[in-house]
C-alpha cells in the first residue's frame, strides 16, 4: 500500500439513525482526508441483516449532505473500489474465510447454541481467565480442530450449520500503534476465537471489515474507541492474511452532560435536546427522535460544535468554518479522554453563527414562520426586526418568541408586571404622552426618545415608571429590545392605538 495515498472510510451499518458520534467519525474522517488531498468514503456496512432498519441507509446519506460532509466515493458517487455496499460483496468474503482455513489460521466450528451454553457455563464454574470460545477451550469442541476431515467433509456436505472462526495463537504478545492512544500490547491468551463466517454465508464484522479496508487500500481506520477491544484481533488477521495494515486511531467517547457515562437517546430525551443531526421516524414504532436540523440548527454551527467534541486546536479560537477545521485538523490534537456534551454550549455555537448571518438570509427564514401564522410583513421590515433581536436568541425559530408585538398588537398583559408596574399615577402620564406622541412629525427611534426624554425630564417623572408603563402598552410585557426602536418600526398611528387599547384595558389604579 503506497501510504501516500490517503484513502479512509466512514463505515455505518444501517441499523437505525446516525448517533452524532457516528456523525463526528465521519467528520474526522473527512478533515482528515481533505488535509492530506485524500479520498474520503462511504462504505455501508449491512451484513448483519436481522438488524436492518428500512430507511436507516437514506437517513446517514442525507446527513452527511446536509453536514457538508462531502463523499468521494459511495453507495451513490461509486469508484473503482465498489460496491460500497456490503451486502452486494458478501460473494467476496467466503473466498478469504477460505484462505483463512487453508493457511490453517480459521476452522469450522459445529457447535450448537446449547453446547456453547454449557462451554459459557463450564469455564464460569472453572473461574477460568477467559469465559469464552478460546485456545483454552477451542479443543474441547466440536470443531475441524478435534474433529477428522472425513468427519469435518461430512457435515458440511450435509448441511450442518457451520461457523468459521478465527484460530487466535497461544500466548502471544500482540504489538500495536495507534495514533491517539500510542503502544499497545495484548497477550493474545485474552482473546477469543471469534467468529469469521457464518452459515447464512454472511461474513461477521470483523472478516468483511479488514477484507474491505484491504481491497479499498484503506490508509487509516478512524472510528471510535469502543472498536478498541477487536483491534488485537483485526492486527492478527492483517498478519494471518500477510498484508500491511492500515494505521489506526481511536477517538474518545462522547460522554454526557454529567460526563457518567456515553451520551445516549435517553439523555437527550431527558435533556430536551437532539442526539440525531435528522429528525427520525422510527419505521417499526412510530416513534420520532428529534434531530439537530429541525431544532433550528445551522449545519456548520452543529459541525463546529462536534469538532471540539474530543478535539483542540490547540489555540484559543473556537469558530470554524469547514476550510478551517480542514486547514487545523491533526489526529495529533484528538485526546484520549471522553468528551462531555455541554447542551449550552451547542447553542453557543448557534447563537454566534445566527449573529454572524447576514439579516436578508435570516429574514427570508423568518418570513417563512410568519407566513406559516397568517402574517405578511414587507421584507425590509422584517430585516429591521431582525437586526433588532437576533443578538437575544440561539435560533431563528425563536424570532417570534422576541418579535411577535413588532406584528401583533398585545392581547393580553403580563399579570406580575401589570402589579409591580403600573402605578396609581401611570394612567395619566399615558394619556400625556399619547399627546406628546402624536405632535411628533419625525417618528424615527431617535426623535421619539429626544421628545419623550424631554418630556419626562420636563414633569420631573421618574424615568423608569414611565417607561415600564410606555413599554407595557406597546409590547404587553416588559420585553424586547429598545422601545423606542419598536416604536419607530410600528408607527405613529399602531403605537397610539396600542396605547389607547392598553388604557382601557388597564384602567386607572386605585
Amino acid at each position: 500500500m503506497n501510504i501516500k495515498n490517503i484513502r479512509v472510510r466512514f463505515a455505518p451499518s444501517p441499523t437505525g439513525p446516525l448517533h452524532i458520534g457516528g456523525v463526528r467519525t465521519a467528520l474526522y474522517n473527512y478533515l482528515f482526508a481533505r488535509k492530506n488531498n485524500g479520498t474520503f468514503i462511504l462504505r455501508i456496512e449491512d451484513t448483519d441483516q436481522t438488524r436492518y432498519v428500512a430507511g436507516a441507509e437514506q437517513y446517514i446519506i442525507e446527513s452527511l449532505k446536509w453536514c457538508g460532509i462531502e463523499v468521494d466515493e459511495g453507495v451513490e458517487q461509486g469508484g473503482d473500489f465498489g460496491p460500497y455496499r456490503q451486502s452486494e460483496r458478501k460473494d467476496i468474503y467466503k473466498e478469504f474465510a477460505q484462505k483463512l482455513i487453508n493457511t490453517g489460521n480459521a476452522y469450522y466450528a459445529f457447535d450448537t447454541p446449547e453446547e456453547l451454553n454449557v462451554l459459557r457455563k463450564r469455564l464460569e464454574e472453572k473461574k477460568a481467565p477467559n469465559k469464552s470460545y478460546s485456545p483454552f477451550s477451542r479443543m474441547e469442541m466440536r470443531n475441524s480442530l478435534t474433529l477428522g476431515e472425513p468427519e469435518v467433509k461430512k457435515l458440511i456436505d450435509s448441511g450442518e450449520p457451520f461457523v468459521i472462526r478465527f484460530k487466535m495463537p497461544e500466548n502471544e504478545i500482540i504489538r500495536f500503534s495507534d495514533i491517539i492512544r500510542g503502544d499497545i500490547t495484548v497477550n493474545s491468551s485474552t482473546l477469543d476465537d471469534k467468529v469469521l463466517f457464518k452459515s447464512d454465508g454472511m461474513p461477521t464484522y470483523h472478516l468483511a471489515n479488514i477484507v474491505d479496508d484491504h481491497l479499498m487500500e484503506i490508509s487509516h481506520v478512524i472510528r471510535g474507541e469502543e472498536w478498541l477491544p477487536s483491534l488485537p484481533l483485526h492486527i492478527m488477521l492483517y498478519r494471518a492474511f500477510g498484508w500491511y495494515s492500515p494505521q489506526f486511531a481511536h477517538m474518545p467517547l462522547i460522554l454526557k452532560p454529567d460526563g457518567k457515562g456515553k451520551l445516549s437517546k435517553r439523555d437527550g430525551d431527558k435533556g430536551g435536546f437532539p442526539v440525531f443531526p435528522l429528525e427520525w421516524k422510527n419505521p417499526q414504532t412510530g416513534e420520532i427522535s428529534s434531530g439537530y436540523r429541525e431544532y433550528g440548527y445551522f449545519p456548520e454551527a452543529f459541525i463546529n460544535m462536534l469538532a471540539f467534541l474530543g478535539w483542540n486546536p490547540g489555540t484559543e479560537q473556537e469558530l470554524f468554518s469547514m476550510n478551517e477545521l480542514i486547514e487545523a485538523f491533526s489526529l495529533e490534537k484528538v485526546g484520549k479522554s471522553g468528551a462531555r456534551f455541554d447542551p449550552e454550549k451547542a447553542k453557543w455555537f448557534n447563537h454566534q453563527y445566527l449573529i454572524q448571518k447576514d439579516n436578508k438570509e435570516l429574514a427570508e427564514q423568518y418570513d417563512k414562520i410568519l407566513r406559516k401564522k397568517g402574517i405578511e410583513a414587507s421584507a425590509v421590515i422584517i430585516e429591521k426586526v431582525v437586526a433588532l433581536i437576533k443578538e437575544r436568541v440561539s435560533f431563528v425559530n425563536e424570532f417570534w418568541e422576541q418579535s411577535s408585538f413588532f406584528f401583533v398588537a398585545p392581547g393580553t398583559y403580563d399579570e406580575k408586571a401589570v402589579k409591580k408596574r403600573w402605578k396609581a399615577q401611570s394612567y395619566e402620564q399615558m394619556k400625556e404622552l399619547m399627546a406628546v406622541l402624536e405632535s411628533i412629525d419625525d417618528f424615527s427611534s431617535q426623535s421619539i426618545e429626544k421628545k419623550v426624554k424631554d418630556w419626562i425630564a420636563e414633569n420631573e417623572y421618574s424615568m423608569g415608571a414611565v417607561m415600564n408603563a410606555f413599554r407595557l402598552l406597546i409590547v404587553g410585557a416588559l420585553k424586547g429590545p429598545h422601545l423606542f426602536d419598536i416604536l419607530d418600526l410600528i408607527g405613529k398611528r399602531e403605537a397610539l392605538q396600542r396605547m389607547e387599547t392598553g388604557l382601557k384595558t388597564l384602567g386607572k389604579k386605585e
